[in-house]
């Protein structure tokens, strides 16, 4: 039998026609072998997190993956890389950016990947996107649903991005 386990990913962009490169990116996603794109967020405009830059457009996928999380990882950068994602400084701009958020209940911490996300629980612009197609999902270190960790950050900064409006 197929094992399937549930992942969220974040995704997020902003440089170049950073709406098309999403939609893209979904795309490319959900015709990678072993990975259906399940459910997917809104896009929101956000202020950058780091030095300066343009606003970001953010939003998150719900995929379901036959892959083992250092697999679905390097999935996601092999894709960030067909996208131009350039690394050059720490929270600097980029193309796009794909972030493994939820591995189904999975705590794992490698060198290079930790599950769920670090920071997740603290930044609005992976909450509101995720609270809006997982709000019930439990995110495993702190015990409570996303539709909870939401209400503990400032969203001020995180707004809906409607079609026509400019980046």
């Amino acid at each position: 039998m197929i094992q399937y386990t549930m992942s969220a990913i974040a995704l997020g962009s902003n440089l170049g026609d950073s709406r098309a490169t999403l939609e893209s990116a979904l795309q490319t996603l959900d015709g990678t072998p072993n990975i259906t794109v399940i459910k997917r967020s809104s896009w929101y405009k956000t202020a950058p997190v780091g030095p300066s830059q343009p606003d970001y457009l953010n939003g998150c996928a719900l995929v379901k993956v036959q892959l083992n999380p250092q697999e679905l990882l390097t999935t996601l950068l092999d894709i960030e890389d067909k996208f131009n994602r350039v690394r050059q400084e720490r929270w600097g701009p980029r193309t796009l950016d794909l972030d493994v958020l939820l591995f189904s209940d999975l705590i794992l911490e490698t060198p290079n990947l930790q599950i769920p996300h670090p920071r997740m629980t603290q930044r609005a612009f992976v909450l509101v996107p995720l609270a809006e197609i997982a709000p019930d999902w439990i995110e495993p270190v702190s015990g409570k649903a996303i539709d909870r960790l939401v209400e503990t950050v400032d969203r001020s900064g995180v707004k809906k991005f409607e079609i026509g409006e400019k980046k």
